[in-house]
């Protein structure tokens, strides 16, 4: 079988997305290498027990550039989903955020144009944290993209967005990957730049590459004692050591929640689909929920009587609404998402039962509050 010759890198593989797209290939038949430096915030160090023992691994440094040249040079495609991972966190570790994001992403493209190589295909996860505020309508206006809340604003607990032309209230509707830009934090712009590196050099020197830009992944073997990961991971960490999940502003702000084996899928379809060389695509379920609601459904699901806290407290730069138009990923790959948010909570919930969760969560509060990033 043909499939047994052609060779995936993975960067980031030990990762919960990494992870599961590793399982489907090497079920598929593929060969798969993971590269990944076991970050100690989210791996300890240690290579998770879950990594499929029929890939190999790899623990390397995306920034190490010999040993990843010798692994991109092996590859037939390659799936660059390695990344320093915190909007918030990534506002004072600037460096390591652009050295991992942008220099990792820089390494693996300065390898592709200055050697011989055989690579079909690069795919990589973008984030959405790229738009910033999502889209939202006007009564007046219609459609409307506003910029990130003021300051003043957020200060005054004045939470919902205005019209930039009218100053009414606006309603959220679905994000297309039409949008403007608005990065709003130094991951989201990491991000951003590692998009446009690769859609750059993929149409320079006509090497197929797809970006899929992601909402709030969710799913199994997301780390539960990294108080910088998903929201669900935090509010399940707290949940499970008796804390209630705080929850910011007035908990009423939306986010698009898609599990990570809608994500994985998308990713496979990528990679075989001719149709998504050299395009953008949304990765969300298209249905958003209140923060303070995925924080109730998480509490019923593990059946604790603990109800979130909403603190009306404010992050800086932190966006109200942002949920996906995902049309696109519909006509052109074919696909669409299958797993509800109940099943996947409820599959997240049974996997986390004999999973290590540490509640750092305070900690990491006190950080933002030192760095003024949060109000105090």
């Amino acid at each position: 079988m043909e499939a047994k010759r052609i060779n995936v890198l993975i960067t980031g593989g030990a990762g919960f997305i990494g992870s599961f797209l590793t399982d489907k290939l090497i079920d598929q038949g593929y060969s798969v290498t993971i590269y990944d430096n076991l970050l100690e915030q989210v791996h300890q160090g240690k290579i998770p027990t879950y990594l499929n023992k029929k890939a190999k691994f790899v623990k390397a440094d995306l920034k190490d550039y010999e040993t990843l040249k010798k692994h991109v040079l092996k590859a037939d495609y390659i799936f660059p989903l390695a990344a320093r991972v915190g909007v918030q966190q990534s506002n004072y570790e600037i460096k390591d955020f652009s050295d991992v994001n942008i220099g990792g992403m820089a390494n693996i493209l300065d390898i592709l144009v200055n050697n011989k190589h055989h690579v079909r295909k690069v795919i990589m996860t973008a984030s959405m944290t790229s738009y910033g505020e999502g889209n939202y309508k006007c009564k007046n206006h219609g459609r409307v993209k506003p910029e990130l809340r003021s300051q003043k604003q957020m200060d005054e607990k004045d939470w919902e967005l205005k019209c930039p032309s009218c100053g009414e209230k606006v309603n959220p509707i679905a994000t297309n990957e039409e949008a403007a830009v608005n990065n709003n934090s130094i991951y989201a712009l990491t991000k951003n730049v590692q998009e446009a590196l690769l859609l750059k050099i993929g149409r320079l020197y006509d090497i197929p590459v797809v970006s899929l830009r992601c909402f709030n992944v969710y799913g199994p073997r997301q780390s539960l004692s990294n108080p910088y990961t998903g929201v669900t991971a935090i509010f399940i960490s707290r949940l499970k050591n008796g804390n209630a999940p705080v929850v910011y502003e007035d908990g009423l702000q939306t986010r698009d929640f898609i599990s990570v084996h809608d994500v994985v899928d998308a990713l496979v379809k990528a990679m075989k689909n001719k149709k998504a060389d050299h395009n953008i695509f949304n990765l969300g379920s298209g249905n958003p929920i209140s923060i303070k609601e995925a924080a109730i459904l998480l509490a019923k699901l593990l059946k604790k009587d603990i109800k979130p806290e909403v603190s009306q407290l404010a992050r800086k730069d932190d966006i109200r609404n942002c949920f996906a138009d995902n049309s696109k990923a519909k006509k052109l790959l074919k696909w669409e998402p299958k797993v509800t948010l109940e099943k996947g909570f409820k599959e997240l919930i049974e996997w986390s039962k004999n999973e290590k969760a540490e509640d750092i969560f305070e900690r990491a509060q006190k950080e933002l509050k030192e760095r003024n990033l949060l109000e105090k």
